[in-house]
């Protein structure tokens, strides 16, 4: 663990007639077990003027032993933790220090892990080739309310929300005539051997049938095929 020794505010006493111009200090702390990282994180707080490094941690489980007794305003988080995740880390100490606002920084950019770090309460999502001045911007914009992420973050955030607002396909609407014709027949109560002589094929043409119908639909038996598409 580090911790910065230097002051909440600048409180060096003025000359006689002059007012102190008080500096707001922004109190951060890291959670990231790369050792020469975390090291950088903090030097990059030290010669930024208006940020304190409260801590650095190496775990998610020091973290959050230490983290709620200093109560930084910001958390830089990775990701990628010996036990535990920095998902998780970041969803136990939104449980224990709402107001704490978690930056991720991280080499993940898929979906999932971008999702679910969202899911836990981190409120900023950056990548580790982002720069010095782009990761205190993001500290600065998380502390004020904001939501900063890396240009490739974002642009899969808004490619989710695309895919989420498209129209979902009806039931069955990919089925073809065929398995259509075999899922009414299903409804109305027929047999496979019913269904086979009815539309004149063989009995494992209905069960193949069958198999695409339950794979298009995402089901697993009669029941919920005719349920899903007739609801």
């Amino acid at each position: 663990m580090h911790a910065s020794p230097a002051p909440f505010l600048a409180a060096d006493s003025p000359p006689a007639g002059q007012t102190t111009q008080v500096q707001v200090m922004t109190t951060v702390a890291i959670v990231e077990d790369n050792r020469e990282l975390r090291a950088s994180l903090v030097a990059i707080l030290e010669k930024a003027r208006g940020y304190r490094c409260l801590g650095a941690f190496a775990s998610a489980e020091e973290a959050v032993l230490e983290i709620p007794r200093c109560q930084p305003e910001v958390v830089i988080m990775d990701i990628h933790l010996p036990n535990r995740s920095g998902i998780e880390c970041t969803r136990q100490l939104k449980e224990l220090c709402p107001a704490i606002h978690v930056l991720i920084l991280t080499v993940y950019e898929d979906n999932e892990s971008i999702f679910n770090a969202l899911k836990a309460g981190a409120n900023g999502y950056l990548l580790k080739r982002a720069s010095p001045a782009e990761i205190l911007a993001g500290i600065s914009d998380v502390k004020e309310g904001g939501s900063p992420m890396s240009a490739p973050i974002a642009r899969k955030v808004v490619a989710s929300f695309h895919e989420d607002s498209r129209p979902a396909s009806p039931p069955g609407e990919q089925l073809t005539e065929r398995e259509r014709e075999v899922l009414d027949c299903l409804a109305r109560g027929f047999s496979d051997k019913e269904i086979a002589g009815k539309m004149f094929v063989s009995i494992n043409t209905i069960k193949t049938h069958l198999q695409h119908i339950y794979a298009k639909l995402h089901v697993r038996s009669r029941t919920q095929a005719v349920s899903r598409f007739r609801p």
